[in-house]
């Protein structure tokens, strides 16, 4: 839902799930850079980008497929995997464009509601049939920020037919606590079942250059190659992306950042009495059967949009400091005021 922004009221953009950190300087420096030459058809199917990705993974080039940000990809496996007559079984509540996807490559999903906060794989995998061709992990978990851990995976890998691609979104693994999250890339090392998919527009900065990439074995890959001259990387994406890597250690010490202030939320929420789980992205979620829509605007009244799904819950996203107290006393007096 979209709240509307009272007048005259600071300005706090905590709904959309975007890093406060600006791309950093050499990132920038690659854009202007390549931006001189975008009359030339530079790397057009982005083979610079794979290598480098696959040296930073360590997995083979042939197992790497850059896409214009990894709902992109997502849509692509949707189309190449499924279609009329399948399923692609995933925990909900999760990524709400997941049912959107399925839509339109002309199959159906079928949710699997979370066991409090956390994909329940048991009902995940007995949720899988002849009609399945595609299980979607999202992980850490959007909305709620929860991990799956690497055996917990494993174990469930090992109830899934053979026909059944896993898919795992990492979209925010760079937010996550150290061992807190399952590694996707050496899941799918061991089995070609498994695909990850990761985006350069969250913990890079970079969302508004549309550049992530999917990790992959060949009978996944395959179909995704015939059509990847009409789902380009612009050279200017690429790049950027390229000199983000090589900054890599910075990232990960900007992330460490917004997770420092993730807890810090998360404590003060508790201390006020709010039902947060804890999370490894960078947001939070708030759980609420009702009043969401109330609350959301309550938060807009006051110069704060944050993202309300009706019947589930408020995610927030973590801003800056500012931003995060501002929402922080709000909360407080919205439950105070509730009571």
């Amino acid at each position: 839902m979209t709240p509307v922004v009272a007048e005259n009221n600071p300005f706090h953009q905590m709904s959309l799930n975007e890093t406060v950190h600006p791309p950093l300087p050499e990132v920038v420096d690659a854009v202007l850079r390549t931006a001189r030459t975008a009359h030339r058809t530079l790397d057009a199917l982005g083979s610079g980008l794979c290598q480098a990705l696959a040296a930073h993974l360590g997995v083979a080039p042939e197992h790497v497929l850059a896409g214009p940000g990894s709902g992109a990809l997502l849509q692509q496996l949707f189309s190449t995997l499924t279609g009329p007559d399948t399923d692609t079984v995933h925990a909900w509540p999760s990524w709400e464009a997941y049912p959107m996807m399925a839509a339109n490559a002309g199959s159906t999903t079928v949710r699997v509601p979370l066991s409090g906060y956390d994909h329940d794989l048991k009902a995940m995998a007995d949720a899988v049939t002849d009609r399945t061709r595609m299980v979607l992990l999202c992980t850490p978990n959007n909305p709620t920020g929860t991990a799956l851990e690497h055996d917990q995976i494993l174990r469930f890998l090992d109830r899934l037919p053979a026909h059944v691609t896993v898919v795992i979104d990492e979209a925010y693994r760079d937010f996550a606590d150290t061992g807190a999250v399952a590694d996707g890339i050496a899941l799918h090392r061991a089995d070609e079942r498994v695909c990850v998919v990761r985006t350069f527009s969250k913990s890079y900065g970079l969302l508004s250059l549309r550049v992530g990439y999917l990790v992959a074995h060949e009978p996944v890959l395959a179909p995704l190659r015939t059509i990847l001259p009409f789902y380009r990387v612009s050279a200017v994406a690429q790049e950027a992306a390229i000199a983000g890597l090589g900054a890599h250690e910075r990232v990960l010490r900007q992330c460490a950042e917004t997770a420092g202030e993730r807890d810090r939320l998360h404590r003060i929420l508790l201390d006020q009495g709010w039902e947060a789980p804890a999370s490894q992205g960078n947001f939070l979620w708030l759980p609420m059967t009702s009043g969401v829509e109330r609350f959301t605007q309550f938060c807009a009244d006051h110069g704060v949009v944050v993202c309300g799904k009706p019947g589930e819950g408020i995610r927030v996203t973590v801003a800056e400091p500012e931003a995060n107290q501002a929402f922080a006393e709000l909360a407080g007096k919205y439950r105070e005021a509730s009571r």
